[in-house]
């Protein structure tokens, strides 16, 4: 119980021992290790150091330490930490990486290595990463060994084309582009074209007269009967108005009375 808590103790204590090594050897980018112990400790990392350390946002970073045992015995190690720390005069802790225990054993005379994956969130930036490991020797007795003591860039990840986030915001910005477009179409421009009148089928029905059912329909009055009717007829003498009926004769003649 009380080893454990010393354990937990130590890791608390590890980002403090971590600055003073950094304090110590601040221009110096190898690695540190204590006098009266002989092991060392070597960072490298395979995915970032192209063109020098990079650090990508959202991304894990990869770091290969690689412990060598010059002891007469074996060592273990239990726990790797780091910190990112300003390049100005003051020299302050900006970030505090993720600490990682481990239980591996590194016999005498051999090398050991160990992953260390950790990610960051942090504005495009030159920064100092500094990573320290501790050990414990074949009696118990706890030291620390610094990995990784360097400058590094903390940048953004490529973007592509076909990202979805990227398509989306194209997509996003043509339809802000588009009612924009068609906004100013109708408010300024449509009022200024002559608009065609369309003709609708009610109001073809409305102009046309609508024809009757067929049914009994009167005979027209005729003009002279109604002419007839319209004049005095008290001033016309008699036998004009009288006409004498035509009488049948023999002889196929046809006398008419005057």
């Amino acid at each position: 119980m009380a080893r454990f808590g010393f354990l937990s103790l130590a890791l608390l204590s590890l980002q403090a021992l971590v600055g003073t090594a950094f304090a110590d050897s601040e221009k110096v980018e190898a690695t540190a290790e204590p006098a009266n112990v002989a092991v060392t400790a070597q960072a490298s990392f395979p995915a970032s150091e192209i063109f020098g350390v990079k650090l990508v946002n959202g991304r894990p970073t990869q770091a290969l330490i690689t412990f060598t045992n010059d002891e007469p015995n074996p060592v273990t190690l239990n726990f790797l930490g780091g910190s990112l720390w300003s390049l100005d005069e003051t020299s302050i802790v900006v970030r505090n990486l993720t600490a990682t225990r481990y239980t591996a054993e590194i016999p005498a005379g051999a090398k050991e290595t160990v992953s260390y994956d950790f990610a960051t969130e942090m504005h495009p930036q030159d920064i100092r990463l500094n990573i320290a490991a501790i050990l414990a020797d074949h009696e118990g007795t706890f030291f620390t060994v610094s990995a990784y003591n360097g400058t590094v860039s903390v940048v953004e990840p490529e973007t592509s084309i076909f990202d979805p986030q990227i398509i989306f915001l194209y997509f996003f910005l043509l339809a802000c582009f588009a009612g924009v477009v068609y906004f100013f179409y109708t408010v300024w421009i449509a009022p200024y074209f002559p608009q065609k009148r369309k003709s609708s089928k009610a109001d073809h029905g409305k102009r046309t007269p609508k024809r009757e059912s067929a049914g009994p329909t009167e005979e027209p009055t005729s003009p002279a009967v109604s002419s007839a009717t319209a004049y005095n007829a008290d001033w016309i003498p008699t036998h004009h108005i009288n006409r004498p009926e035509a009488r049948k004769v023999k002889g196929g003649r046809t006398k008419v009375r005057a």
